[in-house]
C-alpha cells in the first residue's frame, strides 16, 4: 500500500505544530505517530524523506534571529512611511525618501543582513505605484467589468 502523502502531510503539519508551540509535548510519542503512517511496503523515497522529517521533530528550534540596529533602524522609516499623510504627491515623495533612506541603511548593513533591509522597500515601491496609477476605483467605465 503506498504512502498516503496528504494524510502523512496534514499529521506532519499539526505534530511540528504540537512539537514547536506546545511545551512539554512527548515528542517521541508523536514521531511514533508519524511512523505509523508510514506502510511497510512504502518505497525507499518516501521511507527516507518521511524518516527525515519524522527524526527532525526532535531537532531544537533555531534560536530566534538577533537583527542589527540598523535593521531596527530602517524598520522605524519603513513603518513611518505608511503613516505618510497629505497629498497623493507627498504620500509619493514620502515613500520615494523612504526608500532611499533604507537603500542607504542597507548599504552599511553586514552581507548576510542588507538583502532583509533592501526588501523592505518592495512594499513601498508597490504603494507608490499604486498612488501614482491606481487600480481602483474598480467601477472604472473604461474597465471591460464595467
Amino acid at each position: 500500500m503506498p504512502l498516503d502523502l496528504p494524510e502523512f502531510n496534514t499529521a506532519y503539519s499539526r505534530a511540528r505544530d504540537k512539537v514547536k508551540n506546545e511545551q512539554g509535548t512527548d515528542v517521541a510519542a508523536e514521531q511514533a505517530k508519524l511512523r505509523a503512517l508510514v506502510p511497510d511496503d512504502a518505497s525507499d523515497h518516501d521511507r527516507s524523506w518521511t524518516k527525515t522529517l519524522i527524526d527532525g521533530l526532535a531537532d531544537p528550534p533555531e534560536p530566534p534571529r538577533q537583527w542589527s540596529e540598523l535593521y531596527h533602524e530602517a524598520g522605524e522609516v519603513h513603518a513611518a512611511a505608511y503613516r505618510a499623510g497629505g497629498t497623493v504627491e507627498e504620500q509619493i515623495a514620502a515613500l520615494e525618501e523612504a526608500r532611499r533612506k533604507i537603500w542607504e541603511i542597507a548599504d552599511r548593513a553586514a552581507a548576510d543582513e542588507a538583502p532583509h533591509i533592501y526588501a523592505m522597500t518592495r512594499v513601498l515601491e508597490h504603494l507608490e505605484d499604486e498612488l501614482r496609477d491606481p487600480t481602483w476605483p474598480l467601477d472604472d467605465p473604461k474597465s471591460p467589468t464595467s
